[in-house]
């Protein structure tokens, strides 16, 4: 897979659970969702939304079903249950209490509780032998849930025939790199895989990764994703043949921009979809391998090095709204958070009526989805969509 718009044959997507009914006031913040979603509304948008790429010929692959097969694994299930717990969190005594009910339970509850979490009062045991239990609420977690798990594009990217494991930078977040790891090391699916980046690396994350076309990468560096982790991740594409550049594009690091596919998404061979108000002030410093290193550019407009490396006259671009106003609301609101199916045909929330339309006006087709509950987490289709496999352009 060398591109963001090549005909999609294979999806991974995670069915929202009960990790969103673990939400409260208190620990949204967190767990980084800005709202409490209406969970069986968030599962009914996802079915949609999951309905819409089978109805397209896709074929969606969902984590929850592939982690439930690969916990059949004596080696899976030992390094789920090792990732699970935290000893120097929940100190020795409920750490074995964990372990213990880990290792002895069924796969599908074993996945239940590595996604959904466990609170200290859902754990077996009795209550009076740890200081931790008794000077923790019954409702803190003793597992925490993952409620981000929604957002499969984060954890991992497939550049090629080959899985970048990210390495997510916030905490509340670490634990969907392991699954992730785990499925791609031991589901059948996955055997003759070879990896192309490891979750031990410096802070990627694979919102931040667009692949501009064949042989083109670029990384968003920002909140989430570190200059050392967009270094890393391009010596790693070098050393496989896998990009000739990377550009590495510095990102305001505030919430609103948390990715670099909260501003830009492709849409098109030649096309963007992007935030205006970051239109003329977003750059990029162009790497490339030289001589066993990196030759870093200095920094240019990010359109002018992306329609070079890209080996085309220049990027069209179609802005987020019509208006500052309407841009900043729908920039909020993921509108150019866009999944492309093919070329030329993009599935987006249908909220986003101005930037809907004009991606019809510049030739787009748009697969409208609802996402008023599945946006609450702020992320869109294509943060809600890990591509395992797409046509060569």
């Amino acid at each position: 897979m060398r591109s963001e718009v090549g005909g999609l044959h294979s999806v991974l997507l995670h069915r929202p659970g009960n990790e969103l009914k673990r939400l409260t006031p208190r620990n949204s913040d967190q767990l980084l969702f800005d709202a409490i979603p209406w969970v069986d509304r968030a599962q009914a948008e996802h079915d949609a939304f999951a309905d819409v790429l089978r109805g397209r010929g896709i074929e969606v692959v969902l984590l929850r079903d592939l982690l439930v097969q690969t916990l059949g694994d004596a080696r899976a299930r030992a390094a789920a249950v090792h990732s699970g717990v935290d000893e120097l969190r929940l100190g020795q005594d409920v750490a074995d209490t964990l372990r213990s009910y880990l290792s002895t339970v069924p796969e599908q509850v074993l996945a239940e509780a590595l996604t959904a979490g466990m609170t200290f009062e859902e754990l077996p045991g009795s209550e009076g032998r740890s200081l931790v239990r008794r000077m923790h609420h019954s409702h803190d977690f003793a597992l925490t849930p993952l409620p981000n798990l929604l957002f499969t594009r984060d954890s991992s990217v497939w550049v090629g025939d080959r899985a970048a494991i990210a390495a997510l930078a916030m905490p509340a977040r670490r634990r969907e790199s392991a699954l992730t790891d785990l499925i791609y090391a031991y589901h059948p699916r996955f055997s003759h895989s070879a990896r192309a980046y490891g979750a031990h690396s410096a802070p990627v994350e694979g919102g931040d990764v667009l692949l501009l076309a064949p042989g083109v990468v670029a990384i968003g560096v920002g909140e989430r994703t570190t200059p050392a982790g967009a270094e890393s991740f391009a010596r790693s594409m070098f050393a496989d043949d896998l990009a000739h550049t990377v550009l590495a594009v510095p990102i305001e690091q505030q919430r609103a921009s948390m990715h670099l596919d909260t501003v830009c998404t492709m849409v098109d061979v030649d096309a963007v979809v992007m935030y205006p108000a970051v239109q003329h002030s977003l750059t990029a410093y162009a790497l490339r391998p030289k001589d066993g290193d990196l030759d870093v550019a200095d920094p240019e407009p990010f359109l002018d090095a992306a329609a070079r490396a890209m080996g085309i006259d220049r990027l069209r671009v179609i802005d987020t709204g019509l208006d500052p106003v309407t841009a900043e609301r729908e920039q909020w609101e993921d509108g150019n958070n866009t999944l492309a199916l093919s070329p030329g045909v993009v599935v987006a929330y249908e909220r986003n009526v101005e930037t809907n339309s004009r991606l019809e006006a510049a030739g787009v087709e748009v697969l409208r989805v609802s996402g008023t509950e599945l946006g609450s987490g702020r992320g869109g289709p294509r943060c809600m969509s890990c591509p395992l496999v797409r046509e060569a352009l």
